[in-house]
């Protein structure tokens, strides 16, 4: 919710032109004054300038009443604008792996070696930011999954809580069964008109109580669609580890992705598998995912102004009288 300031009726404000060119044309007429003086004497001593102290505050209380009012008629108002996106229909549950293989430094930003979960948060963020309108859950997974965003619509809450998922949270392993079959409870009484799962991993599920295959069967059978991500280059990939010292250095570590269990997981449930080698593919990925599953958005906006006419009218009309009264009575001259 944000403020604004406008003026319902701006034109009346045109008037405020004509205010200098007044006081301009009556400072240099002067104002005409009229005495009946008994004595040459008399005269002398009432001579002088015709606009005196006084008549400058009465001219100055005068102008800006009118001054007001005519700010007052202009109708200035403060708005309280609402914009409300409705949700697309869309509920996503973005499961990621982070068990200790992601710490593989076979990604890069920037020309810059990096691991796998830096270089997968930075693009799910992107992706988080490009659906606006879509509730998003996250759940990450290593040994067993654990969640770390229920389905909501406030990213920045969920970025948040992105940015601060680590590796060696829970215990090491790839439980990618158990990811998908959390991921499907979570999504099991949201009443969304499309949900989807994009679980994303680096390795071979070799822990947890649910068969992948399985958890995927009931996916479908609940209308669940899940894409999935193979991470990682095949092989071996540099990964960080200590000796018996404590000094890290660079080992080649025996890495590989379960990619006919991720394609079968994908088919089952109707989406696809994709296979990101490096960051820009990644990147690719889930723009090709953003692309994939669209639907139209529609934005409302609500405006409820609040009248300040009143603010500048009774201050306006109080100098205006102010002007009169002083004119009429302490300041007032004879004719």
């Amino acid at each position: 919710m944000e403020g604004s300031f406008q003026f319902a009726n701006p034109a009346f404000l045109w008037l405020l032109v004509a205010l200098p060119v007044m006081a301009i044309l009556r400072g240099r007429s002067g104002r005409v004054v009229a005495l009946r003086l008994p004595s040459i004497s008399d005269a002398k001593g009432g001579g002088g300038h015709p606009k005196s102290r006084a008549g400058g505050l009465l001219m100055a209380l005068a102008y800006l009443g009118m001054a007001l009012i005519i700010v007052a008629l202009a109708r200035p108002q403060l708005g309280r604008g609402n914009t409300e996106v409705e949700t697309s229909g869309i509920d996503i549950v973005l499961a990621v792996d982070v068990s200790g293989s992601m710490e593989a430094m076979d990604f890069n930003i920037d020309g810059q070696p990096v691991d796998r979960l830096t270089v997968v948060k930075k693009v799910v963020e992107q992706f988080v930011g490009d659906r606006p309108g879509d509730r998003i859950s996250m759940i990450a997974f290593a040994g067993r999954p654990y969640l770390v965003s229920p389905l909501t619509l406030d990213h920045e809450w969920l970025k948040k809580r992105l940015s601060e998922v680590q590796i060696g949270r829970v215990e090491d392993g790839t439980a990618i069964g158990s990811a998908i079959a959390s991921s499907v409870n979570h999504l099991r009484d949201s009443d969304a008109k499309s949900r989807i799962v994009i679980l994303l991993t680096d390795g071979v599920n070799n822990t947890g109580a649910a068969n992948p295959v399985t958890a995927a069967e009931a996916a479908k059978t609940l209308g669940i669609k899940i894409y999935t991500i193979g991470a990682g280059t095949m092989g071996e990939a540099p990964i960080p580890v200590k000796d018996q010292f404590g000094r890290q250095r660079m080992a080649m570590t025996k890495v590989e992705i379960d990619e006919d269990s991720l394609r079968k997981i994908a088919s089952t449930t109707g989406g696809q598998y994709f296979r990101a080698t490096d960051t820009d593919s990644l990147v690719k990925i889930y723009n090709e995912i953003n692309q994939l599953e669209t639907t139209k958005r529609t934005i409302k906006k609500y405006e409820d102004y609040k009248e300040l006419m009143l603010f500048a009218l009774i201050p306006g009309l109080f100098f205006v009288m102010l002007e009169r009264i002083l004119s009429e009575t302490r300041f007032r001259h004879l004719p």
